[in-house]
């Protein structure tokens, strides 16, 4: 199997194409492997700084480890001391609430907004638009006030009129034509000389 193979590539029409990107290969592989030092960098420094650089990556792996192991410590005293990650949450969000409370931005900010609320509410025409909206409450108080008045001003001269009066007088005779005729009516109902009525019979056969 191998020496068809060996035929296959051996009698391959590529083969010149191969033999002459192989004798391109260079010998030296480091060489290769390493790339151009910058500009500004001789050899020796660009050596310097990989090393330095390797040196870090491995603090930085060796880290990554302590951070998980502690991460993990912390874990298990949390769970030792019923803490849930609901409680870490809130003292979370709190500490950084405070943080933000107590930073410069913050505190800025606030201070900006009492210099406006103060320039604000000090300027000319925040008090010319508040004295103009009081003295309008007043006047539609008052308006309203006057409407109420002039209201009950006119139902009490409709009361006093002749007319209301003769409506009254009408609506009176109505009703004590309606409640004399129910009286009148009870009273046939419970008479002893109605004409569904018997005088009790005390013989009566047993």
């Amino acid at each position: 199997m191998e020496s068809a193979n060996q035929d296959i590539n051996l009698n391959s029409p590529n083969k010149g194409l191969l033999s002459d990107a192989m004798t391109d290969v260079p010998v030296d592989s480091a060489a290769a492997a390493r790339t151009s030092a910058p500009e500004g960098l001789t050899l020796a420094e660009e050596e310097e700084l990989r090393s330095e650089l390797a040196k870090v990556e491995e603090e930085i792996g060796t880290l990554r480890q302590v951070l998980a192991a502690k991460e993990r410590h912390c874990g298990e005293l949390k769970r030792k001391l019923g803490l849930t990650p609901l409680d870490g949450l809130k003292q979370n969000l709190s500490k950084s609430w405070h943080d933000v409370q107590v930073s410069n931005a913050y505190v800025k900010t606030s201070e900006k907004l009492g210099e406006w609320n103060d320039k604000v509410t000090q300027s000319d025409f925040y008090k010319k638009t508040q004295e103009t909206l009081s003295q309008a409450g007043q006047k539609t108080s008052a308006a309203l006030s006057n409407v109420g008045s002039v209201i009950s001003r006119k139902l009490g001269d409709m009361r006093n009129s002749a007319t209301f009066k003769s409506f009254e007088d009408r609506v009176g005779t109505i009703k004590s034509r309606v409640v004399g005729s129910r009286e009148n009516s009870t009273e046939g109902l419970h008479s002893p000389s109605g004409a569904g009525d018997k005088p009790p019979q005390d013989n009566a056969p047993f």
